[in-house]
């Protein structure tokens, strides 16, 4: 079939070929369940529906309770809500290298908005959904990969986590990837790890992103009428604006570092002096070291003008190691037989991979499928390379549980 894949191999991907219409179908089931917005019924329903089709392939499935998040968080869940659970879909043999496979079920997209179901174009070549290619399209070959490799008696061990709180930094879920990830570096024979993120631009493969920190400032200051005591109050706002502007003049985006501001939230009334503003913002760095440095001015700043700033760092930055540029280069060299070049890039993005290398396991990211138009209604996938896409996952995954990545 294929140039530099062994027999073996060339069997699984043709049992993926003939999978080709089964998992566009999978892919219009859970693009039309609305899984944004925290939307926990249709998030309930993927979940089964995949952890399912684990369970027969022999895996074991436990639903792990997630933490709650910093309640200052902005877009932190709802305190009476329970946090959302992670599923860890588990085969193990006990065999050698494993697998750890990472994806979430959340999107971005508003579940009662327009945006709502899987429309394939005239060549049936593209198609546009909420979710069709961040991520439920690297969902739905994960699991076909899995069922082809057990159809053609390919055993191996592979764990797979679904979370559903990805979109908004994995602060329930991250102890469970830490956790599940650090397993599978800690076997006696290693393993690697895949999240499920959609290739990058030109069909890339991502070997090093930044990492990433949410953070909130928080100034008080004294009431008072505008007209009758002005002079009396001091203005919240007035102390956030200085800190505001003195926080951006951290950023240095050549160096990775990126400190950005914003929503923000101030006084009640015009004719009020307010007594309470409040910024949130995001901060990104290529290092641990550049993170600290810039958490150090963050409070510094805020502190110098009596206010306060707390920092949650959710996701490390993820470098290119050695080992992850072996791992890279192997899937390079089946992503070429499949004929598709795989160029490698970096970026400013981060994801659950973050977590997953902070742990210490060797890990890859971008290995779902290709598209574009993430986080807006243009989302797309390109249907045509599906087939291939999962064929280049399966043999990655053959070769990592060989020692061959």
């Amino acid at each position: 079939m294929t140039r530099g894949l062994s027999d073996r191999e060339q069997r699984v991907c043709s049992a993926i070929a003939r999978r080709e219409q089964a998992v566009i179908d999978d892919l219009a089931l859970h693009v039309a369940l609305p899984t944004g917005g925290g939307n926990r019924a249709a998030i309930d329903e993927s979940r089964e529906r995949l952890t399912s089709r684990t369970r027969a392939l022999g895996a074991t499935v436990d639903l792990r309770p997630g933490q709650s998040p910093p309640s200052w968080l902005h877009g932190a869940a709802h305190p009476h809500l329970p946090p959302l659970p992670v599923a860890v879909c588990r085969r193990d043999r006990g065999l050698g290298p494993a697998v750890l496979l990472a994806g979430h079920l959340d999107t971005v997209h508003d579940p009662l908005g327009p945006f709502q179901r899987l429309v394939i174009d005239g060549s049936r070549s593209r198609a546009t959904g909420p979710g069709c290619v961040d991520m439920k399209g690297g969902l739905v070959i994960a699991l076909a990969a899995l069922e082809a490799l057990e159809e053609c008696g390919v055993a191996l061990d592979w764990t797979m986590l679904l979370n559903a709180d990805e979109e908004t930094g994995s602060f329930q879920s991250s102890a469970v990837i830490l956790h599940e990830s650090q397993a599978v570096a800690q076997r006696p024979m290693g393993g690697v790890g895949i999240a499920l993120e959609p290739a990058s631009s030109a069909g890339g493969l991502v070997t090093q992103r930044s990492g990433s920190g949410q953070f909130v400032l928080v100034f008080t200051g004294i009431a008072a009428h505008v007209g009758r005591d002005f002079s009396r109050g001091v203005s919240a706002v007035n102390r956030l604006a200085e800190a505001v502007l003195r926080c951006a003049e951290l950023s240095r985006p050549e160096d990775g570092a990126i400190v950005n501001i914003g929503p923000i939230q101030g006084g009640h009334a015009t004719n009020v002096v307010p007594d309470h503003a409040q910024a949130w913002g995001n901060v990104r760095f290529s290092t641990t070291q550049q993170c600290q440095a810039l958490c150090a001015s963050l409070d510094l700043i805020a502190r110098s003008v009596g206010g306060t700033c707390h920092v949650a760092v959710g996701r490390p930055a993820k470098p290119c190691t050695p080992d992850v540029e072996r791992f890279a280069l192997s899937v390079r060299t089946v992503s070429e037989a499949l004929g598709l070049p795989l160029p490698f890039a970096s970026t400013g993005g981060v994801c659950d991979g973050n977590l997953m290398q902070a742990a210490g396991l060797v890990t890859l990211d971008t290995l779902g499928v290709r598209g574009g138009g993430l986080h807006t209604t243009g989302e797309w996938i390109e249907l045509d390379t599906l087939v291939r896409r999962c064929q280049l996952l399966a043999v990655s995954m053959m070769r990592a549980a060989t020692g061959q990545a």
